[in-house]
């Protein structure tokens, strides 16, 4: 089993390499952050697949989406692809509960575009408490989209508030919900990222709130749609 799954690594099977090619689209920015995070940014296999990101622009795109939240920030290349996908007035709320890559690689290069950059608001801290906030301030039902790439112990906890903040229709991408194939051995599941993976991908499939399909896209995208 090959544990390379995302294009951008010279090692991707060729098939990841084919579809990759017939899929992803990115604007000079998008280009231009990848290769500055994956040329100098710590831990750059973090970074999203570029063929996720696509995905989801389509998805942003063909409802009209315009409020996003972007679960674990990075570098911002998920925050940066929200923000050209949403119209003028559209708004990305980022979290992370450290923005310094952020900020170092992320904001030079996407600042370049000034109304792109006004729609992200990236918000440092507690993801969970910052879900939380915005539920009790009234938020829930009024988001279109949502994308889960942070730690994993808090998928769930992160695909529950995204379910409650999502109107009626919108979609979730749960990203990592493969984990390099990690989840298909259960003798892998002792580890603690592997087992809360698996645990959610359990979760969301049985979920009555919501449509869902797990898809061997990136290093696996469990897309779910808000019944």
């Amino acid at each position: 089993m090959s544990t390379v799954a995302k294009s951008y690594n010279e090692r991707a099977d060729p098939v990841v390499g084919y579809c990759s090619e017939h899929t992803v689209v990115q604007s000079p920015l998008q280009a231009e952050l990848q290769k500055e995070t994956l040329g100098n940014a710590p831990m750059s296999m973090m970074l999203g697949a570029p063929e996720v990101l696509t995905f989801g622009q389509n998805f942003i795109r063909s409802f009209g989406g315009k409020r996003v939240l972007d679960v674990g920030t990075y570098t911002g290349a998920s925050a940066l692809a929200w923000a050209l996908a949403v119209p003028e007035d559209g708004e990305v709320f980022t979290f992370d509960i450290d923005h310094t890559n952020y900020k170092k690689f992320g904001v030079p290069i996407i600042s370049k575009c000034e109304k792109t950059f006004k729609k992200i608001h990236a918000i440092e801290g507690s993801a969970l408490e910052e879900l939380d906030k915005l539920i009790a301030d009234g938020q829930s039902g009024t988001f279109d989209f949502a994308f889960i790439d942070a730690d994993k112990a808090n998928y769930s906890n992160y695909y529950d508030r995204s379910v409650t903040l999502l109107r009626k229709g919108g979609v979730i991408f749960v990203d990592n919900s493969l984990w390099s194939g990690s989840v298909c051995n259960p003798e892998k599941r002792t580890d603690g990222s592997t087992l809360a993976i698996h645990e959610m991908n359990d979760k969301i499939y049985k979920d009555d709130r919501t449509y869902s399909a797990l898809l061997n896209l990136g290093d696996g995208t469990h897309v779910a749609f808000k019944k």
